[in-house]
């Protein structure tokens, strides 16, 4: 299917009409594929790269992997599929949680369940294969990685309802999205440690502050639903709030490559990492949602450069 096939009624205003999804996909799939946002990378990335980081800084605490000390092929390549499906599935658990809400926002009322696409139970089905593919992968690793996977569910399932209740949704979102910090770290040490645990409280800090600015792009919309979130609390004190949260991850993510005994490479490349936080600050025009987003998609060069530091750090 191309892109100029895909009515513009049934393409998502938040999608890439540029995405494979469109070029190639069949049509019978466009909504399923839409639905576990397929055609938008980026929640991917956001998800994989945590995983791949505590990977990299566990290889090189034990000084195993392809090449000592850097991530096995097999483990990449595991996590990189089970971050696909399972934030797709993350992405259909939200979109049942909010098919009501997506209804009422522009940019999420084309959704394939709010506009009827899909139905309930399809969701549901297509949620299950999702489920079923992730433990494929999943039953892959040791059983305390297993152990770990299976617990991550919780925040899965809960996490769509906590704008509901809390104007800190990004909090538990960020407990979600950097569980594999903990998991990677598993998979390759069978356990946990320090590094790992600073890895994870970094990562959530991290998400703390791109979801805020994504947060931004639906604010008015979330204050007339009644959905909550840090936008809507931070307000014009936002750039502020990210000096915090976007300070506080660079700090931990050093912590934990120094706890891991990376070499100076490490620091350096950290400092360019940091620097990159430091021009979203800059950027950021809380009023300007096109900023927002860019700036929002522009952390998986962040991940990408965290992910260079720790290799460098083990070799120089």
């Amino acid at each position: 299917m191309t892109k100029q096939q895909t009515p513009p009624e049934t393409t998502p205003a938040d999608s890439l009409p540029d995405s494979w999804v469109y070029r190639f996909a069949p049509a019978a799939a466009v909504p399923y594929l839409q639905l576990m946002r397929a055609d938008r990378p980026i929640g991917t990335w956001l998800l994989l790269w945590p995983c791949l980081w505590s990977i990299a800084l566990a290889s090189h605490w034990l000084e195993v992997g392809w090449r000592l000390g850097l991530p096995h092929p097999e483990f990449l390549i595991l996590f990189a599929i089970g971050a696909f499906v399972m934030r797709g599935a993350g992405c259909v658990v939200n979109d049942l949680a909010d098919r009501n809400f997506d209804g009422m926002v522009e940019r999420t009322r084309g959704r394939p369940l709010p506009s009827g696409r899909v139905s309930v139970k399809q969701a549901l089905l297509f949620l299950a294969a999702l489920c079923l593919i992730g433990l494929v992968i999943l039953v892959q690793f040791n059983l305390f990685t297993i152990k770990l996977g299976v617990a991550s569910l919780l925040l899965v399932i809960t996490y769509p309802f906590m704008k509901r209740l809390t104007y800190w949704p990004q909090f538990f979102l960020g407990l979600t999205f950097n569980w594999g910090a903990l998991m990677g770290w598993a998979a390759v040490t069978g356990g946990l440690g320090a590094p790992a645990i600073a890895l994870y409280m970094g990562g959530i800090f991290w998400t703390l502050g791109y979801d805020t600015i994504y947060a931004h792009q639906d604010k008015e919309d979330d204050a007339l639903i009644g959905v909550k979130s840090l936008a809507l609390r931070l307000g014009e004190a936002t750039p502020g709030w990210l000096v915090l949260f976007y300070g506080s991850a660079a700090v931990l993510f050093i912590l934990a490559g120094g706890m891991a005994g990376l070499g100076l490479s490490f620091y350096v490349g950290m400092l360019l990492a940091t620097g990159q936080l430091l021009w979203q600050i800059r950027k950021l025009d809380i009023h300007d949602e096109p900023t927002c987003l860019r700036l929002f998609k522009s952390n998986k060069i962040f991940g990408l450069l965290v992910f260079l530091s720790l290799i460098a750090g083990h070799y120089f």
